[in-house]
């Protein structure tokens, strides 16, 4: 059983979809890119996979409307940086969500924000999954990354292939990256998005359920599943 219910963030009133599982024993707060919103249906489908493993999920909208008509907003990863961190202040606030170990997943440039939020916030974050991200938007701010960090990346996208190894050896904690084969950008091939949230599963259960000196995951590798 799942109980999901709406629920507002910050002093904006962002809108999001909080959902957690029964016996959920971690958090993961999306963070969206290009001005998708909680209502992506690639991201909650991961939220969905990641349900079945017992890991609650937090999908929000980090710009307003009005900002999201800005499009120069969806690539300020300062702006999208603080959103999440006003998230996690909001999750800290609540009794029945502070003591769940924390997660972030990020898709393009929420991925940047979600690494230079973990920056940061420091060990508060215990793992980060990005989706098709831009983790090269969080710049200088990399070599203060300590938190296991997977990159997931399509293998048709070779640009964005060759970004994110350019910067893997910047991070500072454990790191990986998957490419899944046959897979564009946004993952809409057929088992594209199943690949996806099964390393994302994978990562978040390593570093957020059983513990970094459990984690079965390298502390750098690049493959190809």
């Amino acid at each position: 059983m799942v109980e999901s219910q709406e629920v507002s963030i910050s002093r904006f009133g962002l809108p999001g979809i909080l959902r957690v599982p029964a016996g959920a024993k971690a958090l993961v707060v999306f963070a969206h890119g290009s001005g998708a919103s909680r209502l992506s249906p690639r991201n909650r489908a991961v939220a969905q996979a990641l349900a079945e493993q017992a890991i609650a999920t937090l999908l929000f909208d980090l710009l307003t409307e009005t900002e999201a008509e800005a499009s120069n907003n969806v690539l300020d990863i300062d702006l999208l940086t603080n959103r999440l961190i006003e998230a996690v202040a909001w999750i800290d606030g609540k009794p029945q969500l502070r003591d769940f170990p924390l997660g972030f997943f990020g898709a393009h440039t929420g991925a940047a924000a979600a690494l230079v939020a973990a920056a940061r916030l420091g060990s508060r974050v215990g793992a980060i999954v990005s989706r098709g991200g831009r983790p090269d938007l969080a710049k200088n701010l990399l070599g203060a990354v300590f938190t296991p960090t997977l990159l997931i990346v399509g293998g048709q996208d070779a640009e964005l292939i060759a970004l994110n190894e350019q910067i893997l050896p910047s991070l500072q904690g454990p790191k990986a990256i998957e490419i899944v084969p046959g897979a564009g950008h946004l993952f809409r091939e057929p088992g594209a998005l199943t690949a996806v949230t099964k390393h994302a599963a994978r990562w978040c259960q390593d570093y957020l359920m059983k513990g970094e000196a459990e984690g079965s995951a390298p502390s750098q590798s690049i493959g190809a599943t």
